[in-house]
């Protein structure tokens, strides 16, 4: 494992995570709508909203921040690329 590359093992690492963030979200969240279904949605009224709604949106915002920083967080790439050009420009 030596011989492994770091900007990769990061990535990897990231996305795995992510993965099993979303699994425990996926869970979670639908133990609290089904314990909603059989508990309080007789007594729900038209205007109000679940309760289980707001755990869903605000851990579902942390998701997308987890979601973006795994799969499109191209920062270190970014300042790869930057660097290289900064070096060519001092360069020549």
């Amino acid at each position: 494992m030596d011989n492994r590359d770091e900007h990769l093992w990061r990535i990897a690492k990231k996305r795995v995570k992510f993965k099993r963030h979303l699994a425990t979200y996926i869970v979670v969240n639908g133990f609290l709508w089904v314990l909603w279904w059989f508990t309080h949605h007789n007594d729900y009224e038209y205007s109000r909203i679940p309760w289980p709604a707001w755990s869903t949106l605000g851990w579902g915002i942390g998701i997308a921040f987890s979601y973006f920083g795994a799969y499109h967080d191209n920062g270190i790439d970014d300042i790869q690329k930057e660097f290289e050009r900064l070096k060519n420009d001092k360069n020549n």
